[in-house]
């Protein structure tokens, strides 16, 4: 969330930027902000002069029992006063829980230097990486060929669970594995500066909204009810809360963890989107990278997250290009985000692979995530709020579909990239089952 006095103080900052990144009704929920913001304040005000009226009342109860006089009119007076400020206490506390529900429907801002836009279309590609290969055939899609292959079975997933499932089988579910150990491998070898980590599927609400996941898009997400639990729309949410409520070492920061989960989205706002493969499902697995840093050097860290994702396609020898969102498809949380995309060739265009953010403090003050900052005498300073950003490194079930596509071959068979083989017992051809 944002701080209330940058708020505040930056009103007409934040009212442009909630301008620039679409959101239709930012200055409602501002004013909503600021409205009970101040009466949380005149209650304040009315509580501490109460507290002083009553302390000089008891000091005057004290004084006339001294002198032996009747103070019984004062008792009750203070009595009364005390009451009021029960009641005032209650109402203030009433109007903080308002309020900081209010800041949590607040979308955080962007970073100046973000492109202005209104939506995807204008989104700034800054590189591209591999060429886009030539098919002596008509190039074929990831689902068609794991069903002849035998690999992916739609219609049983259907059978168990419903539209959007799937069933990995055979060859199928050990290349799922395999994509798993190798994302892992290249985050975390040979000196990588990420922790693995494998975190639960299910959290505590407070885990969602810090991840900045609840209140706004709890229709997208799976909720049990009975224990109160969500299933994780991505590991982001588990990793961020690890950390919550601390005050972490500096010497420590960045704190880096790829993490492996399943994943499950309701994907309640996606109707009649890829309806068909593995690029829009219920439930699917990911490695997600997440960062703890320093606030100086977040910016950094994001350009070195987001060529950590790139590295995985480079290795995997698929084409990619990265773009960088503009304000309109910034969306709620991020203050700068880039988009790794994958070059699908049966629908001859590039699609989301991972997606890279810095959320600068706006999941920190949400969770209660800071660090002391340490000067250059090395004291420690007052704690303050650490920057955290995330990316998928990658969404396996959609670089498993990329894989299928570019490197599919005229007899039907799926060659395996090289740096997978030692995964796959030394395997080079995925055939039918």
């Amino acid at each position: 969330m944002l701080d209330l006095k940058f708020l505040r103080t930056n009103l007409e900052l934040v009212q442009q930027h909630l301008r620039n990144k679409g959101v239709s009704d930012g200055d409602a929920l501002l004013h909503r902000v600021l409205e009970l913001d101040e009466q949380r304040r005149e209650t304040l005000v009315e509580v501490e002069a109460h507290k002083k009226t009553r302390n000089e009342a008891s000091q005057a109860v004290a004084k006339l029992k001294k002198n032996g006089e009747d103070a019984s009119q004062l008792i009750e007076e203070t009595r009364t006063l005390g009451d009021r400020i029960s009641e005032l206490d209650a109402q203030s506390r009433e109007i903080d829980e308002r309020m900081q529900s209010a800041l949590l429907e607040i979308p955080n801002i962007h970073a100046p230097e973000v492109p202005i836009g209104e939506g995807e279309d204008q989104n700034v590609e800054v590189r591209r990486w591999g060429t886009p290969k030539t098919f002596s055939f008509e190039p074929q899609s990831h689902y068609e060929i794991g069903e002849k292959l035998g690999i992916i079975d739609f219609e049983r997933g259907a059978k168990i669970s419903g539209s959007r499932f799937y069933v990995l089988l055979g060859d199928g579910a050990r290349l799922e594995r395999a994509l798993i150990s190798f994302m892992l491998d290249t985050h975390t070898r040979n000196g990588g500066q990420y922790r693995e980590m494998l975190p639960p599927v299910l959290v505590r609400p407070e885990a969602m909204i810090g991840a900045g996941v609840l209140p706004k898009f709890g229709d997208d997400a799976y909720h049990l009810e009975r224990d109160n639990l969500w299933l994780i729309p991505t590991a982001e949410v588990p990793v961020t809360h690890f950390h919550s409520d601390e005050i972490l070492d500096f010497a420590q920061l960045p704190i880096c963890y790829a993490a492996y989960s399943a994943c499950f989205r309701s994907e309640a706002g996606a109707a009649g989107r890829d309806t068909r493969g593995l690029i829009r499902v219920h439930q699917f697995n990911k490695v997600e990278l997440v960062k703890f840093v320093a606030p100086e050097n977040s910016y950094h860290e994001l350009e070195s997250l987001t060529r950590d994702a790139e590295r995985v396609l480079e290795l995997l020898e698929l084409p990619f290009r990265t773009v960088e969102h503009c304000t309109g498809d910034l969306g709620f949380k991020a203050t700068k985000a880039y988009d790794v995309e994958v070059w699908l060739p049966a629908q001859n265009t590039f699609r989301e692979i991972s997606s890279c953010s810095n959320f600068e403090a706006f999941q920190a003050r949400r969770s209660g995530i800071r660090y002391r900052p340490i000067d250059e005498n090395g004291k420690a300073g007052k704690p303050e709020f650490v920057h955290t950003l995330n990316g998928s490194g990658l969404a396996v079930g959609r670089t498993m579909a990329a894989i299928i596509e570019n490197y599919q071959t005229a007899d039907g068979r799926v060659l395996v990239p090289s740096v997978l083989r030692p995964y796959l017992g030394g395997q080079e051809f995925i055939e039918k089952q």
